[in-house]
């Protein structure tokens, strides 16, 4: 009996431990300057591009910095400009000192934007390797009439979004880049990459993605 009321006892812990957990409610997809971050009463850190923020993170903006924060649930865009600071909510920040540029993106990107931080790592780590994978041959024609019509949408609000995206701003880019690594269309991924260069030339990430593609082999 004593022992079921400790495994009780743990399981519950254990649960609220689980819920206690911040989730991860945005992408950071611009960054210039120091800014920081603090989680709970961690020691505030340094932001770093294309990190993901949980919710009730800090972030403090300093004088002539900027961080844009696109969040997972519902799409919504903020760019701080310092000096600001602010902590991240479930769909939108709470200010601290300073005020928010809000945009939208378009619907159903910002869920896929989630994937970013991982596919990213991924890259780095293919990087490294330096291994060129040869696979199935794949493009558009040899999917199921299903995926074609999502690659095709996907498409048409990346071509739409790119237009009225500061022209700095590989966020467009990155939700195709990520709706064509489902199926694996290098040939494709190669070319939006390329666009990605274009607008980030110096950007280590780009180079990490634009690495990887390569060596990848339809």
């Amino acid at each position: 009996m004593k022992l079921l009321i400790k495994l009780g006892t743990g399981i519950i812990a254990l649960g609220m431990s689980i819920a206690a957990c911040a989730a991860d409610v945005g992408l950071v997809n611009q960054l210039s300057g120091d800014v920081s971050y603090q989680a709970g009463s961690a020691a505030p850190a340094k932001a770093s591009a294309f990190m993901k923020v949980r919710e009730g993170d800090q972030l403090t903006v300093p004088d002539g910095g900027l961080v844009r924060i696109v969040y997972f649930d519902g799409g919504r865009q903020e760019t701080w400009k310092g000096p600001a600071s602010f902590k991240a909510g479930t769909r939108q920040a709470e200010a601290i000192s300073g005020k928010a540029d809000v945009s939208q993106v378009p619907g159903g990107a910002s869920p896929k934007l989630a994937q970013t931080t991982e596919v990213l790592q991924i890259a780095k780590l293919g990087r490294a390797g330096g291994v060129t994978v040869r696979g199935v041959k794949k493009d558009l024609s040899t999917l199921p009439p299903a995926q074609q019509a999502e690659v095709a949408q996907a498409k048409k609000t990346y071509e739409s979004w790119k237009v009225t995206a500061p022209a700095d701003d590989i966020t467009p880019e990155m939700y195709y880049y990520l709706v064509l690594q489902d199926y694996m269309l290098y040939e494709e991924m190669r070319g939006v990459v390329k666009s990605m260069q274009t607008k980030q030339p110096h950007s280590q990430a780009v180079a990490e993605l634009a690495a990887w593609v390569a060596s990848r082999q339809n």
